[in-house]
């Protein structure tokens, strides 16, 4: 695997609280998706669950839930009474969930061009600006990430339906994982590539071109696909 994937772990966090507040199966889970998608539990790590009970300092009950959760979602395969393990990305699944998330989002973005009213956009324009800052002083590709995630976020905040977002994101685990693949080839710029299709978007946005938007939509979410099979063949061992 590519040595900077493989240097990934490296600035993951080394403990883990959660809030007492919030039911603690859904902390897990959000914790052990995120740590999926983002390549620091690699495809086909096994996952002990008495280490990762330790790890979190938490019972086997809402851990299994956490783990039963992500089986669903096709980011864990679990061999009874043997083991847990980190599934390769599916790629056919890949393909489907970007149609899903491509033929949403382009509508959404449609529907924010097409208003007259931008005021919902300073969530977006921020999220962008933050994004640009990042990638002008080679910064946290953490937080790159975290930002991308939000400017979608918002996009479907601004449109008044911030219920899909959860629906299009909870559907994009494995769509998520290629991504992180793509965005850690230093040879290929895709964060220099993320910053001009956001740019391009807000500009079409801004100024109520609706067939503009979608276009510029559609190009930035192929962007990842358009290089599946040549990811899978460079990493064979993660790919399905």
């Amino acid at each position: 695997m590519d040595t900077a994937i493989e240097n990934r772990a490296e600035t993951a966090p080394k403990h883990w609280a959660f809030d007492r507040k919030l039911p603690l199966a859904d902390q897990l889970y959000g914790h052990l998706r995120e740590r999926i998608i983002s390549l620091e539990l690699p495809p086909g790590t096994s996952l002990s669950r008495n280490e990762l009970s330790d790890f979190y300092r938490v019972s086997q009950t809402p851990l299994r839930d956490a783990i039963l959760r992500l089986e669903k979602e096709g980011l864990v395969e679990i061999f009874p009474q043997s083991r847990t393990v980190v599934t390769r990305i599916d790629t056919g699944r890949v393909r489907e969930d970007q149609f899903l998330r491509s033929a949403v989002e382009t509508e959404i973005i449609a529907l924010i061009a097409a208003d007259p009213d931008k005021s919902r956009l300073a969530p977006v324009r921020d999220a962008f600006q933050r994004q640009v800052a990042i990638s002008d002083r080679n910064g946290d590709f953490q937080d790159f990430v975290k930002l991308d995630k939000a400017f979608h976020r918002q996009l479907f905040a601004a449109a008044g339906k911030l219920g899909l977002y959860a629906l299009i994101d909870e559907r994009s685990g494995q769509l998520d994982r290629v991504r992180r693949f793509h965005l850690h080839l230093p040879d290929e710029g895709k964060m220099q590539q993320v910053i001009a299709d956001h740019r391009a978007i807000l500009a079409a946005v801004e100024a109520g071109d609706v067939e503009g938007a979608r276009t510029a939509m559609r190009s930035h979410l192929s962007g990842t696909l358009s290089k599946l099979d040549e990811l899978a063949a460079r990493f064979p061992d993660s790919f399905g």
